[in-house]
């Protein structure tokens, strides 16, 4: 018998594609995780948008200019000395002149000054582009009573918020944890580990520029403003034993922040860029005390490669495994473990480990 519709000379062959589109699937996972593929996949069609839209009518070269201002200009060089240098005379924890981690750093430092600048600003223009024509209605116009301070304190201060928001999310989903593992990697943490991040992790970050767009009819953020947001970042991540003195419940310190980087336990606390208010509202603040002070940075097991392996660095071998680490496939799962499965203290805080 017959079933209407179906040719029974064409089931084999269709059976055959598909095992073969199967086959082809599997040898493609087991080499690759595809899910990191599809982040890159999206970075290039972002930027296949801004390319083709001239990005928006901006000028590329001149908002080049400005990140790099902000990134490795003369006065964020300053800050990155002078923090390099307080890092020698009030150190967390006592370490080499040229540690191993310092050194790695050095190449994101140096990968992120250049291909980094080139690649934000191309996905930060493409972005904006793409929601001024998707989304018309969230820009919104020029308001007269809104002074342009007021517009600007907005800006930093929901930026602020949007980061915790997608710094949250790299901790909880797995394919944008591969990303971000890299940087949870550094067991030498430094003022340069600030640029120890995946090129694609600012596909995520994107969402930051949101408020950016929305407000920036009302007034742009001065280079300044970034510069000093970029240093408090930068030395919240330094290996000093240094706070914020009367304000150290309310701006983020190396001392707050060393406490999201610890080998040992749920990391997804002390998230917060430069307040602490998101960390304090979600039960996610922990806040330094003299035993969290020297506590052991890195990722536990070590699953992404790190220059502390063995008896020499090889950093430039290291560098390119930790770049291809988010598409190794998984072999086995990866355990997010989250400060909220566990006991909160008593004042509400979650409890320190």
């Amino acid at each position: 018998m017959v079933v209407i519709g179906i040719d029974p000379r064409s089931a084999p062959r269709s059976a055959r594609s598909t095992e073969v589109l199967r086959r082809l699937g599997l040898a493609a996972s087991g080499r690759l995780y595809l899910p990191a593929c599809a982040v890159a996949a999206v970075a290039a069609a972002l930027i296949g948008i801004g390319w083709s839209t001239g990005w928006g009518d901006a000028n590329f070269s001149g908002s080049v200019a400005a990140l790099h201002l902000v990134v490795v200009g003369p006065t964020s060089l300053s800050i990155l000395a002078t923090v390099l240098v307080l890092e020698r005379l009030r150190p967390a924890q006592q370490r080499p002149l040229l540690a191993r981690g310092y050194r790695q750093d050095v190449l994101f430092s140096v990968l992120h000054g250049t291909l980094g600048v080139l690649l934000i600003t191309s996905l930060t223009l493409s972005f904006q582009e793409l929601v001024r024509l998707a989304l018309p209605w969230l820009v919104l116009p020029r308001m007269g009573l809104l002074p342009r301070s007021a517009a600007i304190a907005a800006i930093v201060v929901v930026m602020d918020a949007a980061n915790w928001f997608v710094h949250l999310a790299n901790h909880r989903v797995r394919v944008l944890w591969r990303f971000h593992e890299l940087h949870h990697s550094q067991e030498d943490m430094n003022v340069l580990t600030v640029f120890r991040t995946h090129p694609l992790i600012h596909v995520s970050y994107l969402l930051a520029v949101l408020p950016v767009v929305v407000i920036l009819a009302n007034g742009a953020v001065p280079i300044t403003i970034l510069v000093v947001y970029g240093g408090i970042v930068a030395f919240a991540h330094s290996n000093t034993n240094l706070g914020f003195g009367p304000v150290r419940r309310v701006l983020v310190s190396p001392n707050y922040h060393r406490i999201h980087h610890r080998r040992e336990g749920p990391q997804d606390v002390n998230l917060g860029f430069v307040l602490t208010v998101w960390d304090q509202l979600s039960h996610r603040a922990i806040f330094p005390t003299a035993e969290t002070i020297g506590i052991e940075t890195g990722l536990s097991g070590r699953p992404l490669r790190v220059e502390q392996e063995g008896p020499r660095a090889r950093h430039l071998a290291a560098f390119g495994a930790q770049l291809a680490g988010p598409f190794r496939p998984m072999h086995q799962p990866v355990n997010l473990p989250s400060v909220h499965t566990r006991t909160l203290a008593t004042d509400g805080q979650p409890a320190a480990p």
